[in-house]
């Protein structure tokens, strides 16, 4: 299944307007479960960190993330990029009419990113498994940080992260790798020059059966007829209450396997 064009009919129907766009921000913070562990761990780094921090969203889509630390640290200054030039449009002109203006955001390949010893931090979501030339991109990352920086990501892990089927084929079809193993990412990062690196799973088996309600089923039914979208709310009034309870659980849980990973990566 391709998730792209589904994403993008979402993204274009929620940006009507303002209230819409913040809606749907609003949702996915409460649906996607690697939201919940980012801001977990988001709201651990900003309780020691520089209350100017410079902080770098590499790949930033939609600018949930963004919007997310521009709202609650107004001192930060957020910049976000994208490969996509619609969405860094789109991201720019809401981020503007919103008076949000310590997050921008430009077009740029991570592949070849250069912006030596700017940031703090810099925020990884649902991006490297996206690209194959990693080892690159987490070498260009860590220059961009200034010294004692953390890269924070969230990814699928190679237990099904990508939810592939028989033959290694992966559900999610612009993936081009099934997911990390915990002890290749920390190599690929160490390689990077990384010096701490602090990798645990997420997506267990609360967060796994979460997915599926929450994300799966509803993208495949969209897939099939956008029609759906009519009934996706009364879908949501049944699933949601259990999604709330799997994704706290799966937040605050410790996995001894799971289908996602969140990696915290430190520049000496």
């Amino acid at each position: 299944m391709e998730y792209d064009p589904v994403k993008i009919k979402l993204g274009l129907f929620f940006n009507r307007s303002k209230t819409l766009r913040k809606l749907f921000y609003a949702l996915l913070d409460m649906l996607l479960l690697r939201t919940w562990h980012i801001h977990r761990e988001l709201k651990k780094w900003a309780k020691e960190a520089p209350a100017d921090a410079s902080v770098l969203d590499a790949g930033s889509g939609f600018g949930q993330y963004s919007y997310y630390m521009a709202r609650r640290h107004r001192g930060w200054q957020i910049l976000g990029v994208d490969v996509k030039d619609e969405q860094v449009a789109d991201c720019n002109k809401f981020f503007t009419e919103t008076g949000r203006n310590n997050a921008r955001f430009e077009v740029a390949d991570l592949v070849n990113f250069s912006m030596p010893e700017k940031f703090n931090l810099a925020l990884s979501v649902d991006v490297m498994e996206h690209i194959l030339e990693d080892v690159e991109v987490f070498k260009n990352i860590h220059a961009a940080l200034r010294k004692n920086g953390m890269l924070l990501i969230s990814t699928p892990s190679d237990q099904g992260g990508s939810d592939a089927g028989q033959g290694g084929e992966s559900f999610i079809g612009e993936h081009v790798r099934n997911g990390y193993n915990i002890k290749e990412i920390e190599d690929k990062l160490k390689t990077a020059g990384f010096t701490k690196v602090e990798a645990k799973y997420s997506y267990g088996t609360p967060g796994h059966i979460s997915w599926i309600l929450s994300m799966k089923l509803p993208m495949q039914l969209l897939s099939f007829s956008k029609a759906f979208i009519i009934l996706l709310p009364f879908y949501y009034l049944i699933t949601f209450p259990f999604c709330l309870m799997l994704n706290q659980a799966d937040t605050y849980g410790n996995h001894k396997t799971g289908t996602g990973l969140i990696v915290k990566a430190y520049k000496a």
